[in-house]
């Protein structure tokens, strides 16, 4: 099965690359290709990646993917940026993010049936966004550079802030190895972590007598990244925290190594992704979107997608300056992307009662905003002069 799941991979890889110019300008957007691919080559349908949620090697791809990923993540959102220009980016995190999380979770409890902690669960892993999949929103020079840094700052901060409100949730419902005081310490150890390490590396790499050289910088924000991966698992701090704090520390306290890391960490946390939606894409089949999710799971994914976030960005840019066409941009472009897919994973793997109900939850939404999203993204760029 690996050597199939490489084979997938590889090729999905080179034909992503070869078409990626022609497909940027449409909907089919890379990781659209991969989650269709895992979706073909899956059990469901061809049968040619065989795996199941359990297998250890599902683990360790959403582990070291979703490590990156917040690591990376980081490292884009260091605190000088965030002082520069923080207001709209703000609402968008600090009152937008927790009204969509509270609003996803009285829609799964009133529409889809779960019980309140479970909604909670879900409104936290379907919190984050994405604009992967609204490349042309943000990487467009014509829309207004005022939403691309709402888009991308929200984007690139709603992973880490998240991620603690699901592990407290699994904690709670029995689903993490750990809970109650021991979580807590897991988490406080893991933000530790991430902190003292990166500052005690860029205190020895700002000594007389210790320099790496020029080809060499990119890999000292990697060994970073490296050694609070071993040390938060010898230790079992969380790791997916110390990632993210470590990856904001080191932008904040070494901007020029987060410059010299920007293209080749990018490049590999994008084929940890990549490999990671090949295999979530494997994992849904048509029985999976078509009979195991009934009508009122469909109802509420839709609700998601047109209701949550649009009512949350209201309430939160109310008075605010953001002009009306950009408001409105910014309510329709929450896609849901990598974060709720291993988010959705851990859910799955958890081992609580209704995982399999959330996971179809999650997966269902993730599948329709990528439909939508991504296919709406150049129409509403266009509409900026």
């Amino acid at each position: 099965m690996p050597h199939l799941l490489l084979l997938s991979f590889a090729t999905l890889l080179i034909v992503a690359v070869l078409i990626s110019e022609r497909a940027h300008r449409t909907v089919l957007s890379t990781a659209v290709l991969f989650l269709l691919g895992g979706f073909v080559l899956g059990d469901g349908m061809l049968g040619v990646i065989d795996v199941a949620p359990g297998d250890p090697l599902v683990d360790l791809l959403a582990q070291l993917a979703l490590f990156s990923v917040l690591f990376t993540d980081g490292m884009r959102v260091a605190i000088a940026d965030l002082r520069s220009a923080w207001r709209l980016p703000g609402r968008a995190l600090l009152l937008g993010m927790p009204l969509a999380f509270a609003i996803t979770a009285v829609v799964a409890h009133y529409v889809a049936g779960l019980p309140w902690l479970e909604s909670l669960l879900l409104g936290a892993v379907l919190a984050p966004t994405d604009p992967v999949f609204a490349a042309a929103i943000v990487g467009r020079e014509e829309v207004p550079g005022r939403l691309r840094h709402v888009l991308n700052v929200e984007s690139g901060v709603n992973d880490g802030l998240a991620l603690p409100a699901v592990l407290v949730l699994l904690g709670t419902l029995g689903g993490e190895r750990a809970s109650g005081w021991v979580l807590f310490e897991e988490i406080a150890l893991g933000v530790l972590v991430g902190v003292m390490v990166p500052l005690v590396v860029v205190r020895l790499e700002r000594l007389p007598f210790l320099k790496a050289t020029e080809n060499l910088q990119p890999l000292v924000a990697v060994s970073v990244g490296l050694l609070v991966l071993a040390i938060c698992l010898v230790t079992h701090a969380n790791l997916y925290l110390g990632a993210f704090t470590a990856g904001i520390t080191l932008a904040s306290a070494g901007p020029e190594l987060k410059n010299e890391f920007e293209r080749f960490g990018e490049l590999v946390t994008e084929l940890l992704k990549l490999a990671a939606i090949l295999v979530f894409g494997a994992l849904i089949t048509p029985s999976f979107l078509f009979e195991d999710i009934g009508l009122s799971g469909w109802i509420f994914a839709v609700l998601v997608l047109v209701a949550v976030r649009p009512l949350a960005l209201l309430l939160a840019f109310a008075g605010s300056a953001l002009p009306r066409r950009e408001r409105v941009a910014a309510m329709w472009f929450g896609p849901k992307g990598f974060a709720s897919v291993v988010y959705g994973l851990l859910v799955l793997q958890s081992g609580i009662p209704p995982a399999d109900q959330i996971f179809h939850l999650v997966a269902l939404v993730i599948v329709l905003s990528i439909i939508a999203h991504s296919s709406t993204d150049v129409a509403v760029a266009r509409q900026f002069p």
